[in-house]
């Protein structure tokens, strides 16, 4: 891992932290870091955390510089690393717990969807699929990832018309579980994790396969036939 994500095992937590001192750009290189960081926490540890280590943004999402470059194998790699980064969050054989205290446009947004617990600060800030604001159509494995988690009238508003939402709304919606004030975001983060780890791992573990089977059924399909070069 490069210094944009830290990466912190206490008490069987493991604590995954971006921050690549501007505003979290979903890159290759973050995506990579990401990773490998799991890889790190399926072998040690019993649930994840995973936040931003900077003020007001989770992440920018993916690297504008490299979509507008037009360079079709780059691009291609850097979403399909996304989406299969996405994939294994939303079924990996821990808990996980995200924590948004800032603007999380659509990559940020993806990951934090595919957590099992999404802690969300009070403020200003932004989180949805902006896609076609920008005139990018959102990708399927994105679309399906959001329909297993967002109720389906807020689904179609951030989806073709590109609504992003801030924190009340996102927690009506469905992008996030909880919305408290940031200066009991530490507390909260305790809360969630004593209660994660009072969950039965092996049960939770065939409970998210059941309960996702479709939608991680229905990424699988999108990221193999939709996120090439050819396509």
């Amino acid at each position: 891992m490069s210094e944009s994500v830290a990466y912190e095992l206490d008490r069987g937590v493991a604590r995954i932290t971006m921050n690549d001192g501007k505003v979290n750009v979903m890159s290759l290189a973050m995506l990579s870091d990401l990773d490998e960081a799991l890889d790190r926490a399926a072998n040690e540890a019993d649930l994840v955390l995973l936040c931003s280590g900077l003020p007001g943004i989770f992440s920018a999402g993916f690297d504008l510089k490299v979509l507008a470059a037009n360079d079709t194998q780059q691009s291609a790699a850097m979403v399909r690393a996304g989406a299969e980064l996405a994939l294994r969050l939303l079924s990996f054989p821990k808990p996980t717990l995200s924590v948004m205290a800032g603007h999380a446009y659509p990559m940020g947004t993806f990951l934090l969807l595919a957590c099992d617990v999404r802690i969300c600060a009070e403020g200003p800030y932004k989180m949805g699929l902006n896609e076609v604001a920008i005139g990018i159509a959102p990708p399927s494995f994105a679309i399906e990832l959001a329909r297993s988690r967002v109720h389906p009238a807020w689904l179609s508003r951030t989806v073709t018309l590109g609504e992003m939402f801030e924190p009340e709304d996102a927690l009506i919606a469905g992008f996030v579980d909880a919305v408290v004030p940031g200066e009991q975001i530490e507390q909260r983060i305790s809360e969630a994790i004593d209660a994660l780890k009072n969950v039965h791992r092996p049960s939770h573990l065939v409970a998210k396969q059941r309960l996702r089977r479709a939608t991680m059924a229905a990424m699988r399909e999108a990221i193999d036939t939709e996120l090439t070069v050819e396509a």
